[in-house]
C-alpha cells in the first residue's frame, strides 16, 4: 500500500543537524504514526513520503526555509505558565515548552522563568538549521472515519484521547 492522503503512516526517524548533531529520533523504537496530508509532518517530509511504501527508507535534507524556517530575532514573549502544555514542576532557561495558542500548540524554548509567567523564544527550536532526516517507513493503513474527521492518527505511536 503506497502512502497518500488519509493513510496512517508509521515511521522511524532520526533528525540530525547540518553538523550530524543528533537532535531527535523516535523513542524506544516505537513508530510516530501521523495521517498522510492532513499537515501533521513538514510539508517537505510529506512530499517526499508521498508515494513510499512499507520497508522503504530515504534520507532527506531540508533547508530552513523548507523545515522550521528562519530563525527571527526578537520573536520573544512573556506567557502565562499556565499556558504551558505538560510543563515539569521546575522550568529552567534552555527548556522546550509547548504552549496552548488559539492556533494550537507552539513549540518554544524557555529564555526566563518568574512565578507566574515564563519569557518564551517564539522561534521553533531547529529554526534557522539545515535538517537532516533519516526515516524508515514501517507501514501504511487506511485511516479510520475517525481518524480522518480528527486530522491524526489514533493509537500506538499517534494521538490519545
Amino acid at each position: 500500500m503506497q502512502i497518500e492522503k488519509d493513510k496512517v503512516v508509521s515511521i522511524l526517524y532520526q533528525l540530525k543537524d547540518a553538523e550530524g548533531e543528533q537532535l531527535e529520533e523516535t523513542q524506544d523504537g516505537i513508530p510516530l504514526a501521523y495521517l498522510h496530508g492532513h499537515n501533521n509532518l513538514l510539508p517537505a517530509l510529506e512530499e517526499a513520503l508521498a508515494g513510499r511504501q512499507a520497508g522503504d527508507k530515504l534520507s532527506l535534507t531540508l533547508p530552513p526555509e523548507k523545515a522550521y524556517g528562519e530563525l527571527k530575532p526578537g520573536a520573544t514573549q512573556r506567557v502565562p505558565i499556565k499556558h504551558l502544555v505538560h510543563a515539569p514542576k521546575r522550568l529552567m532557561p534552555g527548556m522546550i515548552a509547548h504552549v496552548q495558542t488559539e492556533q494550537g500548540i507552539l513549540t518554544t524554548k524557555i529564555l526566563k522563568v518568574g512565578k507566574f509567567n515564563v519569557d518564551v523564544d517564539l522561534n521553533h527550536p531547529f529554526a534557522g538549521k539545515t535538517l537532516q532526516f533519516d526515516i524508515e517507513v514501517v507501514s501504511v493503513r487506511d485511516a479510520s472515519e475517525e481518524e480522518i474527521a480528527h486530522g491524526h492518527a489514533h493509537g500506538d505511536g499517534g494521538h490519545h484521547h
